[in-house]
């Protein structure tokens, strides 16, 4: 039996060359999986992202891939081994490093190279991190500061609504070395 990613990759081997926009790719591969499976193909654009962190595929733009044929697939991307993500989930208390949820609180957990495998992060310990699919997902498509900045915004929003002032002054403070940085100036807060 043909896998989903398997799936994927004939769709777009089928289309070689082409680019490929996301909704697409999703109509086709949600249609074609009922057909041969009789089931929902719940998260194809996790499937795509995937065969695009793995190089089988070319991000050409925000939802938008392509196969090339004779593209050289990556093979310097590193996967953390089995052993190792037990290792970071343990040191990290099966914990969201992020927001502190974690198996208990019902949250799916994944095993994150800090930095990406596509910029050169190897698996090791010290460049993994437990994140919950929340805070991965928002990690995958914005850059780490850009997440950051984002969340110290929405806990600033809820810390002065709950009048809580030394967080306010602690995010506030924060979100000040943003600025003197000049890093993510695209993101405001209101002061």
């Amino acid at each position: 039996m043909t896998s989903q990613l398997d799936l994927i990759l004939e769709f777009f081997k089928a289309n070689a060359n082409k680019d490929i926009s996301h909704p697409e790719a999703v109509d086709w591969l949600t249609n074609e999986w009922q057909k041969r499976t009789g089931k929902v193909f719940r998260d194809p654009d996790r499937g795509i992202r995937t065969l695009h962190q793995k190089g089988y595929l070319i991000k050409v733009a925000k939802g938008i891939y392509r196969f090339e044929p004779n593209f050289k697939l990556r093979d310097d991307l590193e996967d953390f081994t089995p052993d190792l993500k037990k290792k970071i989930l343990d040191r990290d208390e099966h914990k969201c490093v992020i927001c502190g949820v974690g198996q208990k609180d019902g949250v799916e957990l994944h095993v994150d190279h800090i930095k990406p495998k596509e910029l050169g992060g190897k698996a090791t310990f010290e460049n993994g991190q437990t994140l919950c699919a929340k805070h991965n997902f928002l990690k995958k498509n914005l850059k780490q500061t850009e997440t950051g900045k984002k969340m110290f915004i929405q806990m600033l929003e809820t810390a002065k609504a709950e009048n809580e002032t030394f967080l306010v002054k602690f995010i506030e403070e924060i979100l000040s070395v943003y600025e003197k940085h000049n890093m993510n100036g695209h993101i405001r807060w209101k002061k």
